[in-house]
């Protein structure tokens, strides 16, 4: 299993970025897909899911309505739409796949691409 992140930077307030994470070695359309992040100094923490059937979402409050996060399962890629940054979302951002095999979940991370927001 691998997933790849992209996409992170160094963005103004208010300014926008979206993040890819590519999978691969499983079957990504059958995976609930979330982004996780990490700030200095804090825990980790869910940012968005994404089911598997329906692809419904879910968000966490500190992010609703300015984040999206949306799937291609025709490219194995899991995205994460930001807009209307602010400090607070500096972070390094982690895409995490739950895996399901034989009658068990697994869960696996990619390697993280930080987001700085910064005037």
């Amino acid at each position: 299993v691998q997933l790849v992140e992209s996409g992170g930077g160094l963005v103004q307030p208010g300014g926008s970025l979206r993040l890819s994470c590519v999978a691969s070695g499983f079957t990504f359309r059958n995976s609930d897909m979330s982004w996780y992040r990490q700030a200095p100094g804090k825990e980790r923490e869910r940012v968005a899911t994404i089911t598997s059937e329906n692809s419904n979402t879910n968000y966490a409050d500190s992010v609703k309505g300015r984040f999206t996060i949306s799937r291609d399962n025709s490219k194995n890629t899991v995205y994460l739409q930001m807009n209307n940054l602010n400090s607070e979302d500096t972070a390094v951002y982690y895409c995490k796949a739950r895996v399901s095999r034989n009658f068990m979940f697994y869960y696996y991370w990619g390697q993280g691409t930080q987001v700085t927001v910064s005037s």
